[in-house]
């Protein structure tokens, strides 16, 4: 396994512009399907495992987010279930489709910024290395905040996690990668990286299991990335392997989701059509 971090392209001036084996649970069996636009105007959309609550809210009154600069940032696109998320109180459970994942990308990203983590305050983001914490597109990048983005940093505690939440959060984050750097989620260097920490840290409170959290985390990360994972899923028909018998675990390891696999990646395919996903800014 690869033990060194890379040191994220997202450092410094680029931020301004915008191991080994271990025992988890059973995955799931269930198909993983990429998301799609059907041939109709209606988009599919996937059910998550977790509720969101009022975390707008609160992220709103901690000053996270700014709510004005939140909404002018998105103007009519800020429909009334982007406004329910935001404002009010959510006891269902969080749906993405092709329309809100980036919705959904920014909030969690603030979510995971915001949120007090042991990983943001003794893990690789702290690393001298980089310069302190302050210098990435996940930090710098967050400019939808009250004041500077680091005056949030892991100030909150939205949600806290058990040890055994913490421990599986921070196994689970070192397994997850993102194909717009080389970095796993541990190292959550980009708005994706915060965003997915994130996620982990809502599925580990609201006790989704090991293997769950690695099919929804491939399910959310097929909307922020979908041009990444249907070459993924062609990589692998190639090869006479059907996409929905690959583990979503492999699937979101360094080999295959990190920007070093993916370009690998596409070596050996034809390269697939934009179609959309989220940018590493606001």
């Amino acid at each position: 396994m690869k033990k060194d971090y890379f040191i994220s392209s997202s450092i410094a001036v680029s931020v301004i512009m915008v191991a080994g084996t271990f025992a988890y649970t059973a995955l799931r069996d269930d198909p993983v399907q990429i998301p799609r636009q059907s041939q109709s105007e209606e988009v599919e959309e996937v059910v998550l495992p977790v509720s969101w609550g009022d975390l707008g809210a609160k992220m709103i009154e901690a000053g996270v987010i700014d709510a004005e600069k939140f909404e002018n940032l998105y103007g009519n696109e800020l429909n009334e279930e982007a406004e329910q998320l935001l404002y009010g109180n959510n006891s269902g459970n969080l749906k993405i489709t092709e329309q809100n994942s980036g919705i959904l990308l920014n909030l969690l990203w603030a979510f995971g910024l915001g949120n007090k983590n042991e990983i943001l305050e003794s893990g690789p983001m702290t690393d001298v290395r980089y310069g302190g914490a302050g210098n990435f597109a996940s930090t710098a990048g967050w400019i939808l905040a009250k004041g500077d983005a680091m005056d949030h940093y892991s100030s909150y505690s939205f949600v806290v996690l058990t040890q055994e939440q913490q421990d599986l959060v921070e196994r689970v984050s070192k397994g997850i990668y993102r194909p717009c750097c080389g970095n796993s989620t541990y190292f959550p260097d980009c708005n994706h990286g915060m965003a997915m920490l994130g996620f982990l840290e809502l599925m580990a409170s609201q006790g989704v299991g090991e293997g769950d959290m690695y099919y929804y985390a491939l399910k959310v990360n097929s909307y922020w990335f979908p041009d990444t994972y249907l070459a993924i899923e062609k990589f692998f028909e190639k090869r006479g392997i059907s996409f929905e018998k690959v583990n979503p675990r492999e699937v979101l390891g360094f080999d295959y989701s990190s920007a070093q696999g993916y370009q690998r990646i596409l070596k050996e395919i034809e390269p697939v059509q934009s179609s959309g996903g989220g940018g590493c800014g606001v």
